[in-house]
């Protein structure tokens, strides 16, 4: 590992009296396969939002590769991979044209692109369906075709808003292993999720976040403490509900 990939220091969101995030801090060393977890609402899209560049924070600084996102925005952008959890694609341009659109914007030439977006397409097991339009592709489908889009630059730093939310176990495990790929390449990837079994598997660092702060962070070891990932999760947020009282007529029958 070759120093802090991601660094953010005292970011600030709010929206009207809603404070989404409260003041968080944290540094992603280079290399790392990092996740940010936390309950529904907790404010892992606004932060993710914020630090590659979608969303102005009312305060705090983020740096990627020592470049601050915000004081250069085209140079911080440039190092960035990003897959939101809502990907607004291309509808009508095929699989294969999308990923060759995707690197003729960032600057690739025509030929370079084509051969880039046809290696994707391969690893991400797409080929068979590289010339249907991305209007017809399926959840997973287009889970793939959108992280083909944000690696096709090759960028230092990945940015992934819960990446197999809604995925199929056979399009998760292509994620998986080319996001591992990627990693062990010397790259870094941060990507948010609810789904701490996901997490534990594929992770070394973690950060958990809830009500916009941090509230736990480090190794995967070092937070799970001796506990699944799952528990620490659970003993750091606590439970988001009672145990049914008041709902006394839920599942009794009727004579």
């Amino acid at each position: 590992m070759g120093g802090v990939a991601i660094s953010v220091e005292g970011l600030r969101k709010s929206f009207g009296e809603k404070e989404a995030v409260a003041g968080i801090d944290l540094a992603i060393a280079a290399g790392s396969f990092a996740g940010l977890v936390g309950p529904n609402g907790a404010g892992k899209t606004t932060s993710l939002s914020m630090m590659t560049g979608l969303l102005r924070p009312d305060l705090g600084r983020i740096r990627i590769n020592g470049v601050d996102v915000w004081a250069d925005p085209a140079a911080a952008k440039a190092l960035i991979g990003v897959v939101p959890a809502e990907a607004r694609l291309f509808e009508r341009l095929s699989g294969e044209e999308l990923l060759e659109y995707a690197g003729r914007l960032r600057g690739i030439p025509a030929a370079e692109a084509r051969q880039r977006a046809a290696q994707l397409l391969d690893v991400l097991d797409l080929v068979p369906d590289a010339k249907r339009l991305v209007a017809d592709y399926s959840t997973g489908m287009r889970k793939k075709v959108a992280l083909g889009s944000a690696l096709i630059h090759n960028p230092s730093v990945l940015f992934l808003d819960e990446p197999l939310e809604g995925v199929d176990p056979v399009s998760a495990d292509v994620i998986r292993r080319l996001l591992t790929r990627f990693v062990g390449s010397g790259s870094t990837v941060l990507f948010s999720s609810h789904v701490m079994e996901l997490v534990e598997q594929v992770c070394d660092h973690v950060s958990i976040i809830d009500k916009g702060r941090i509230v736990a962070g480090g190794t995967i070891d070092e937070v799970r403490g001796g506990r699944s990932l799952h528990q620490a999760f659970i003993d750091l947020v606590g439970s988001r509900a009672n145990d049914g009282e008041g709902l006394s007529w839920l599942g009794s029958s009727s004579d």
